[in-house]
This record gives C-alpha cells, structure tokens and sequence, in this order.
C-alpha cells in the first residue's frame, strides 16, 4: 500500500482563496486588514516561519506589521508593545512567535493579547469558548487540521481518532474541536507516556502524532488503511522531520501529510482565518 499524500499547500490555497475574498469585501467597505507579529531573538526557525506567515498574508491582501526584539527583552517591554497593538485599530490580529527564549512566560504573554485579536486562538477566554462550543477564534492548527480534513474528505464523524500529544497548543483543543457535535468524533488523547500506545494508535481510524518527538510513531502504531497527519516539526541537523517515520508509515497508511508541506501551512492558513474573522468583528462592532 502506498499512502495517498495530503497535501497542506494545496488544501492551504483553497482556505486563502475563501480569504482573500472575504479580505477584499472588507476593503470594499473600506475596512484594511492587519495582522502583527512579535518575534524575539534570532532563532532561524522562527524567522523562517514569520516570514512565511508575512508572505500568506500579503497574498490574501492582509496588512502585515512586524516586531522583532532581542532574545533578551524584558517581559515588561513585551507587555507594553501587546499593549499597543491591542488599542490600535489598523490591528486585527496579533500572535506572539513560538517558542519564546528562556525566561519569558508564553502563557502570560498570550493572556495579555486581547482575545478578540488572539490570531493563533490560544487566549484562555477563546479556549473558554472552545470547550463550551460557543463561536470564537479557534486555535490555529486544530483548526488548519480539520480544514485539511475536510478537503481530501476524511470523514470524522463516527470515526476513533487518536491524538498523540496534550499540549494547550495543539492536542486538547483538537480533542475537544473533534467532540464537538457536527464533527462527531470519538477521540483518545494520548501521550508519550502512555502504556502499550501502538496497542492503542493502531485502534484509530486516524491518528495525530503531535508529541513532539522524532519518530515516534512508526508502521507498528498504525493499522492498515489509516489516516496519519503528521504535526511534528523538529530540528534533526539541518532537516525538519515530523513526529512519524515517514518512510515506514507511508506503506501502511491510507493516507499521510508531509513534513514540511502538511500541518504547516494549514497553521498559517488557520491564522489569517482568525485575522479576518477578527476583522468582520470590528468592522460591525
């Protein structure tokens, strides 16, 4: 068996055209979209990807205003620029670049965005949201995964997902978007930690390793026929590989996403779609 790829750009491209429209109708009533990022330090990685997200926006006619402060910024310095962009109106979204250097507090940083400007949907208020199925500012790449989904038409409902990994980023809140009615999902929020875990992914109609691990889940952990997305982005040399043996897993698999090309630009495509969401609240507001 060869797994059918899931491509992230290709289903990414659909998610932006939808946005650019909703962009320029904006415009039409003479209302600009932008978005803010706030980088600190130097990291390669995280430079790479704000110059990603920059290039998405500005294809979809989205406004970009970029940050960038030294790996040593007080957290003081940090607050009063969030300060300001949560009180400027040419500023729709803002997300703060992952991860931070040592010493800074993500959590206290993202609760200090205004959630109705929370691009990456992570402010404990949109969390809130999240979990009572109310209307808000859905994370970013839960939100990118299910759109990814849905594109190449793999169903959810009725299905047993196993999500590898428990982080507020990525794992829960896509456990509780895939509960939620109209997904329909029965989901198993599993870790590194957790006992016999090929006993369990190998069980699941579509598994999400989002662990952060090189290669954790390898052809044993999955049943033949599967859906495997591939959350993973980690640093091996010079190589970003996923959290899958990609390899190993692609023969059994039914169908698998790629890293890089996968997740990734679904997580930006999710951000731009908090952006003009965020925007269309403003402009009626």
């Amino acid at each position: 068996m060869t797994a059918r790829i899931l491509s992230g750009k290709e289903a990414a491209a659909a998610v932006e055209a939808g946005i650019a429209a909703r962009v320029a109708a904006l415009a039409a009533r003479g209302k600009a979209v932008g978005l803010a990022t706030v980088l600190v330090g130097e990291d390669p990685a995280s430079q790479a990807y704000v110059r990603g997200k920059h290039r998405a926006a500005a294809r979809v006619g989205i406004r970009s205003f970029d940050f960038t402060l030294p790996a040593d910024a007080p957290t003081a310095g940090l607050e009063a620029l969030l300060d300001r962009l949560n009180a400027d109106p040419e500023v729709d979204g803002i997300l703060v670049q992952m991860p931070l250097p040592g010493g800074l507090d993500p959590v206290r940083l993202i609760e200090r965005i205004d959630p109705a400007k929370d691009a990456d949907g992570l402010h404990p208020i949109n969390l809130g949201r999240l979990v009572l199925g109310r209307p808000g500012l859905q994370p970013a790449t839960p939100a990118g995964i299910l759109r990814l989904l849905d594109h190449y038409g793999v169903a959810t409902a009725g299905a047993f997902v196993v999500v590898v990994g428990r982080s507020f980023l990525v794992g829960r809140p896509l456990a509780i978007l895939l509960g939620l009615k109209g997904r329909d999902a029965t989901v198993a929020l599993a870790h590194t930690a957790t006992p016999d875990l090929a006993a369990l992914t190998r069980q699941g109609d579509i598994v999400v390793a989002a662990a952060g691990r090189p290669g954790l889940i390898g052809a044993g952990h999955v049943r033949p026929g599967a859906t495997v997305v591939d959350v993973g982005a980690n640093r091996v040399g010079s190589s970003l590989v996923g959290d899958v043996d990609w390899a190993a897993v692609s023969a059994v698999a039914g169908a698998i996403t790629p890293v890089p090309g996968g997740v990734g630009p679904m997580t930006i495509a999710g951000l731009l779609e908090n952006t003009v969401k965020a925007a269309e609240l403003h402009a009626v507001s």
